[in-house]
């Protein structure tokens, strides 16, 4: 997998807010220590650089709050929400000549709105600002480091499980805007078994089984991603952290006001983390896929619904 074909999605959904019902989340994810590699462009084995090794703590927190909603006879909604976000990594690494971030700090805020255009089609909205540091002091924070994006994706319902659609996204991560493709897929089946197929924001697919009304287990496959807008050598650049974590998946529900606990359990499968030029030509240049390589994968989460 090539580095530039998985920051673009990433750059696209960075302020991508959904339009759920009122929510309260919190996650904690470990991946752990393994060693930093360089792929060639071609068919050239991987390279490994010098003794370098990292480990990564990330922590998530987010908030969504629907403003109204209004449910059509197909069970639709006309919505207006706002969406706050917020991560915090501490990047561990150890080894390494050049200097690398040790810290990211993302905090996002967004409006939403979402309503249907008929019996088969939806448009989903969002306008969005954050804040990308690779550091927490909001003291050092400039307009280097601010991001502002929206987008419109119209969705396809073509029947009661699965969802399509495409649209544009508009942000300003090259330091201009810039408009990009946005994707959107949604496929879920129902009952004690289920599977969960969401291109939305990030990437998440799941097969799992409910064993009762408190306890469902799921095997699952994530995709996520953070990045710190910085100066680094005289020049604008994105420092991009991404990865792919696979394994099993628990949600234990608590009482009967949705409270639940989840989990992960597996591996990190594809760890890219590495400096880009701020510019057009640095994020689409096919020969710079630094990442660190497959390692352990634990995550712990709660999340609130009202």
């Amino acid at each position: 997998m090539k580095f530039k074909s998985f920051i673009l999605p990433t750059l696209v959904t960075l302020v991508y807010l959904q339009g759920k019902a009122q929510e309260v989340s919190f996650k904690t994810e470990y991946l752990g220590k393994s060693g930093y590699y360089y792929l060639p462009p071609g068919e050239k084995p991987r390279e490994k650089i010098g003794d370098g090794k990292g480990s990564a703590m990330v922590y998530q927190a987010g908030v969504n709050i629907p403003l109204s909603t209004k449910l059509n006879e197909n069970n639709r909604p006309t919505a207006w929400g706002i969406g706050l976000g917020g991560a915090y990594v501490s990047l561990k690494n150890k080894n390494f000549a050049d200097d690398m971030v040790s810290e990211i700090m993302n905090l996002q805020l967004g409006i939403y709105h979402l309503r249907p255009l008929n019996d088969r089609w939806s448009m989903r909205a969002n306008v969005g600002i954050g804040i990308f540091a690779p550091n927490t002091d909001l003291g050092k924070i400039s307009i280097r480091n601010v991001l502002v994006s929206g987008g419109v994706v119209f969705i396809r319902h073509l029947n009661l499980n699965l969802d399509i659609g495409g649209g544009v996204a508009i942000n300003s991560s090259l330091g201009y805007p810039m408009i990009f493709p946005a994707v959107y897929v949604k496929w879920k089946t129902n009952g004690k078994f289920d599977v969960n197929v969401e291109l939305v924001d990030g990437l998440d697919v799941s097969a799992g089984y409910e064993f009762d009304d408190k306890f469902k287990l799921s095997y699952a496959l994530e995709m996520n991603g953070q990045v710190a807008l910085l100066k680094k050598d005289g020049k604008d650049v994105i420092f991009s952290h991404q990865y792919i974590v696979t394994g099993f998946r628990p949600e234990i529900k608590l009482g009967e006001k949705g409270l639940s606990v989840t989990g992960m359990a597996g591996l990190n499968l594809y760890r890219p983390a590495s400096y880009n030029d701020r510019t057009l030509k640095g994020m689409f240049t096919g020969n710079n896929d630094y990442y660190f390589s497959i390692s352990s994968y634990a995550s712990v989460g709660l999340k609130m619904k009202f």
